[in-house]
């Protein structure tokens, strides 16, 4: 079914308008770096300064799970690799197919603001991280399951750097409160 979706997309959607457009969408997810940033810049107002370090420690977790223990561990080929006919888009990327990095960490830092930010904010970096996880199939480079289970992993590496940064923070606070009754 995998293989039947990407030549699906490959010869019925893909088309000289969309491609650059999609291509560009798959750069904004490249080494997080976009979501690096947005999260860097959230460091600098104390408003926003726990949301930067939650989507930084999603980010991370992200990495961990997904880029360095499941890809080697699952070690899937690309499906360009296997699928007959299936032409990539993009320069081949060197590492493993399962599960989508580019997913992964667009959903580990989106999942946090949207559940930490306004929804004006939260909701376009949902669509912007499904945007990148789609990308990756257009361009032939992913499995839709490396990008489902992108999804599911970034959101639970969001979740996972939440419920850190809380417990951290719920232990700071109880530790000043018994600091000034004291």
């Amino acid at each position: 079914m995998d293989a039947d979706i990407l030549l699906f997309l490959q010869n019925t959607v893909r088309n000289p308008v969309l491609t650059p457009l999609v291509r560009a969408i798959t750069v904004l997810g490249n080494g997080a770096i976009l979501w690096v940033l947005i999260s860097v810049v959230m460091l600098v107002p104390g408003k926003t300064r726990r949301i930067g370090i939650t989507s930084i420690l999603a980010l991370l977790v992200s990495l961990l799970i997904n880029n360095i223990i499941l890809k080697n561990l699952v070690a899937r080929i690309r499906p360009y690799e296997v699928i007959e006919g299936l032409v990539p888009l993009i320069p081949k990327p060197w590492d493993y197919s399962f599960p989508s990095g580019h997913t992964g960490s667009s959903f580990a830092s989106a999942w946090v603001f949207y559940r930490r930010l306004p929804k004006r904010f939260g909701i376009p970096a949902l669509v912007l991280a499904g945007l990148i996880g789609l990308s990756r199939l257009y361009l032939g480079v992913h499995y839709p399951t490396d990008v489902l289970f992108g999804v599911v992993s970034g959101i639970c590496s969001g979740c996972i750097a939440m419920l850190a940064v809380k417990a951290v923070a719920d232990k700071r606070a109880k530790g000043n409160i018994s600091v000034s009754e004291r």
